[in-house]
């Protein structure tokens, strides 16, 4: 192959190829203190350490080297609101009035086509400066919104799992659709997006509270019609949500029941929150390979509770994931997102190792996913997605790292507790800098 058609990536590298059983568990990762990652057409060729393959690359290959960074897959963030971009830091409010107040506000305005185009460039660049390659996205009610942000997403180059959510009660006139409408609009989006290049459809109820039985059937049958899509909703976040869907649903035993019973749970379906399920709900997404998705800024900042890790990792059928929520959650940065979950689970009694965070921020929400072998991992046939992390980024963390010496799992802790956007100085997508500090 020709030196055009090649080119790569030096510095340090760390991969994870399981999830680690705990802290120090070195055979969960593989770390290279001088890496390449070689990438041909957007995917990695190979990796290993710089000093066996510099000397394979044919003459003229461009190198760029990063001699301090710490090379990473690219950042997934398994739920995100789009439409959030200017919702998100509004004071004051839990869940259900929080989305009377601002969101519903905001999400009316993606019906102008200029504005969803204007978000979808804003939403793209801010999560590749925050070192997120591939996310899970809810769309407004509006068709054009998940249009603008998988064209902009396509024009870039990114993985975006996204769908435009489905609402037919409980919200705004002007955020309504009906069960009709949703079922025609969600059809035409996957018939035109999914699997067009990297992006990829998520059917997309917003939660029960907000969609009729008809719609949520609706829901049900788009994935029986279309089984290789996603499907994404939000699950137990709030009490009072938790109130408002018994009094909708007064026949099933609880809230997962409701969406089990319209066949919306599986191991393509994730589940926003999941904070204060039942033992009989547990069980239900247990036994589908349901993914649970923990969102601690955003659980922290709507005051809805704290995610019980341990119990869910108790369950080994129970998959996790982790995610920002913008705009409830408080910062597009997983690295931040992974220090607030530390400190959650702090409040539980349980603990969030750095090499759990990570494996779980890369590796760990790619699996979830069911793209472990396209994303998440630094290894031969993934895309080249990859961050650029400086551990030095800051005064602060520079100071701190006086004191790590050699120490990666100290570093990562780093990372995750005084880290955001600052700490990304690139971002790469199929192997092209898109983002650099």
């Amino acid at each position: 192959m020709s030196a055009s058609a090649l080119s790569a990536i030096r510095g340090r590298l760390l991969s994870f190829v399981r999830p680690p059983a705990g802290p120090g568990d070195s055979d969960s990762y593989r770390y290279l203190p001088d890496g390449l990652v070689v990438v041909a057409e957007g995917r990695i060729q190979a990796v290993g350490p710089a000093s066996e393959l510099l000397g394979t690359l044919p003459a003229g290959t461009p190198v760029e080297h990063h001699p301090d960074g710490l090379l990473v897959p690219g950042f997934i963030d398994l739920h995100i609101h789009f439409p959030q971009t200017h919702v998100i830091a509004s004071y004051g409010t839990q869940l259900l009035e929080w989305l009377e107040k601002y969101t519903f506000v905001e999400e009316q305005k993606f019906a102008d086509e200029a504005h969803a185009t204007r978000n979808a460039k804003f939403f793209v660049d801010e999560l590749l400066r925050n070192g997120t390659t591939t996310a899970v996205c809810y769309g407004s009610v509006h068709p054009q919104s998940v249009e603008a942000l998988f064209a902009e997403s396509e024009r870039r180059g990114t993985a975006m799992i996204a769908g435009k959510v489905m609402m037919d009660r409980n919200a705004p006139e002007r955020l309504r659709d009906t069960a009709q409408q949703s079922y025609d609009d969600t059809k035409a989006l996957i018939g035109r997006w999914h699997g067009r290049g990297r992006q990829r459809y998520a059917v997309t109820p917003r939660f029960a509270i907000t969609s009729t039985e008809a719609q949520l059937e609706a829901a049900g049958a788009l994935m029986r019609e279309h089984p290789d899509c996603y499907m994404q909703t939000h699950l137990s976040e709030n009490v009072d949500e938790i109130r408002f869907v018994r009094e909708l649903f007064p026949n099933d035993p609880n809230y997962t029941a409701v969406y089990q019973r319209f066949g919306l749970l599986g191991p393509r379906a994730l589940f926003g929150h999941c904070i204060h399920l039942e033992e009989d709900e547990q069980r239900r997404l247990a036994e589908t390979r349901s993914v649970a998705v923990f969102c601690p800024t955003s659980n922290l900042f709507v005051g809805s509770g704290l995610f019980d890790m341990a119990r869910f990792s108790a369950e080994p059928r129970l998959r996790i994931g982790i995610a920002t929520d913008v705009g409830g959650g408080t910062s597009y940065s997983m690295l931040q997102t992974a220090g607030e979950a530390y400190k959650v689970l702090q409040l539980r009694g349980q603990n969030l190792s750095p090499l759990a965070a990570f494996d779980l921020m890369t590796r760990g929400n790619a699996e979830a996913l069911g793209m472990e072998a396209e994303i998440g991992s630094l290894q031969p046939g993934c895309f080249a997605d990859i961050v650029v992390l400086d551990s030095r980024a800051t005064p602060a963390m520079e100071y701190r790292m006086e004191t790590v010496g050699g120490d990666i799992e100290a570093e990562l802790f780093v990372l995750m507790t005084m880290g955001d956007d600052r700490a990304v100085k690139a971002t790469y997508i199929q192997g092209r800098k898109q983002h650099s500090r």
